[in-house]
């Protein structure tokens, strides 16, 4: 195998991707470099700025110096000594309808100017195209890959195979299923560049989705065009590993100054909010008085600076198992990339089978986007499916979560095992502890240390969303339970009504009893004398 994972949080993964000139580590961007106005020299990108790949046009070096790439070799006509991915034609035929080049032309181009990843000519979808015509889009590509084996001669560049489809998600399906049938090394998501630039990130998340799902997941994904830095923690979290764009110096033409969170206009700026290389010695008004020439390498290469530094935080992010934090954090900067990360909850299930299910340290819990995160998925599964209560339980004891953690060591909880333990044995095994916890749901006490029941941190207050989604499970919970009777510890203050309202109805419906004591309303005293009454009653009703 070519493509090698050493780490992964959700869907993301820093990998080691094998080249013939080297191995590079992903999630990687390429710069696109246009040899005929290049701002920042290529080599540069590599020694200053990091970048160990680079892609560029194949149409267009063929177009513009047919013989003098292959004479030279690609890496010495770029002057670069990294990887060098070579792109065949298909945005031009995407923006123009069609390129004067033929499949079998373009694949022997890039064997001969010796690219180390290579894209065959495929046919892009596009955005605002029929059904119709993105069936013949996907037809057209998937008979060129097929095509594409009897004509490549070199073993030892990898070849990209793109999925077509756009918008239409079932052809992106039939599209990747074909493609990963196919035995290419990487494989791309064409048609996604008019997606990003009309902010529809939530399509995007669907496109990405739908290829990830039907792929062979032992192979990198490539996103075309997906390069500022706001979205790639989106995109690497989905499984995208690697990104082009020329977002950097095309942005700098137009005076326009990338940060992790958006873009601003110079003109609009009088401060840096960077301390790369450049912006450390300099002011946006100095920037602005510079020749035009000087004035967009200044602002190429800070967002060439940015650029790396995001994906080196993605990269930190995906090594720690803080992806998700880091992702909704972006998230928040854009409503765009928010309702895109509100998406990504209907591939929660796919996305947590591919996440690992326990990390060296826990997580925060912000609010209701978060109750998609893998940790939340992979709790709620495996309690309904590999957990039972203990068979001499018939009554179940919900107690509300506490600021200490594990719950157990709380005071609360303290007070509530020595009502239940002054029972005597036999009476007090009939008692089941169980707590209730955002953002999981029912935690019994036995289960109270495992990761990460114990390992997370919650925002206060709890959104709406969050109590009704642990009312649901707490529902659910005694739903599939064999309890006689449930007696609930009510937390009104910092649950609503909404846990009480959803177990009170659930016990209704299997003809369980139900007691519930509101807290803090009475004396310490007063509330366990009440707690061993509603206890004694409970299992007396069941005797």
């Amino acid at each position: 195998m070519s493509f090698e994972v050493k780490e992964k949080d959700l869907l993301g993964r820093i990998g080691k991707l094998k080249t013939k000139s080297g191995a590079v580590e992903t999630p990687l961007m390429f710069p696109v470099i246009n040899p005929s106005i290049q701002l920042v020299p290529p080599q540069r990108l590599k020694d200053e700025f990091g970048f160990e790949a680079v892609i560029t046009n194949a149409y267009i070096l063929w177009k513009r110096y047919r013989e003098q790439p292959a004479n030279e070799g690609l890496h010495k006509f770029l002057k670069y000594d990294g990887s060098v991915m070579t792109d065949s034609g298909a945005y031009q035929i995407l923006v123009y309808g069609n390129v004067e080049v033929s499949q079998a032309e373009i694949v022997d181009y890039q064997e001969r100017i010796g690219s180390d990843i290579a894209t065959i000519l495929d046919i892009p979808t596009g955005w605002h195209v029929p059904k119709e015509r993105a069936k013949e889009t996907v037809a057209e590509t998937l008979k060129r890959a097929k095509a594409f084996f009897k004509l490549k001669t070199r073993q030892d560049t990898l070849w990209v195979g793109p999925v077509q489809g756009g918008r239409h998600l079932d052809l992106v399906a039939k599209s990747a299923k074909a493609m990963g049938k196919l035995p290419f090394p990487i494989h791309a998501l064409g048609s996604p560049t008019e997606v990003m630039e009309n902010y529809r990130y939530d399509v995007l998340v669907d496109m990405i989705m739908t290829a990830k799902m039907n792929l062979p997941p032992e192979r990198p994904l490539h996103l075309f065009g997906a390069g500022h830095p706001h979205m790639m923690a989106l995109a690497a979290a989905l499984g995208c590993d690697l990104f082009d764009s020329a977002a950097y110096a095309l942005y700098a033409r137009e005076n326009r100054y990338m940060t992790e969170n958006g873009t601003w206009r110079l003109g609009e700026m009088d401060y840096f909010p960077c301390q790369c290389p450049r912006c450390a010695k300099a002011t946006p008004k100095q920037v602005l008085e510079l020749p035009k020439a000087d004035k967009e390498q200044f602002l190429a290469e800070h967002n060439l600076h940015v650029c790396m530094a995001e994906l080196n935080r993605i990269k930190q992010a995906i090594r720690d198992g803080r992806l998700w934090e880091h992702v909704e954090m972006r998230a928040h900067n854009h409503p765009a990339l928010l309702t895109a990360l509100k998406r990504v909850k209907a591939y929660e299930g796919f996305i947590a089978e591919g996440s690992p299910t326990v990390k060296q340290s826990g997580f925060f819990f912000l609010g209701n986007v978060g109750l998609a995160r893998p940790e939340i998925v992979h709790y709620r599964q495996r309690l309904s499916t590999r957990y039972q209560p203990p068979c001499e339980a018939k009554v179940l004891l919900l107690v509300p979560q506490t600021r200490t953690k594990p719950f157990h060591r709380s005071e609360e909880f303290k007070q509530a095992r020595r009502v239940v333990n002054s029972l005597g044995e036999e009476a007090a095994a009939q008692v089941h502890v169980c707590f209730y916890v955002a953002p999981f749901g029912v935690v019994p006490l036995e289960l109270d240390e495992v990761y990460p029941l114990s390992q997370h941190e919650t925002a206060l207050p709890l959104d709406c969303e969050v109590t009704d989604y642990v009312a649901s499970q707490v529902a659910d919970y005694v739903a599939r339970s064999n309890y006689q009777a449930v007696v609930l510890l009510h937390d009104p203050k910092t649950w609503g009504n909404s846990v009480k309202q959803q177990c009170k109805r659930t016990c209704s419906k299997k003809d369980a009893a139900f007691e519930y004591l509101q807290i803090n309303v009475q004396s310490t005293k007063q509330f366990l004398a009440r707690l061993e009454s509603l206890i004694k009653k409970s299992l007396s009703e069941q005797l």
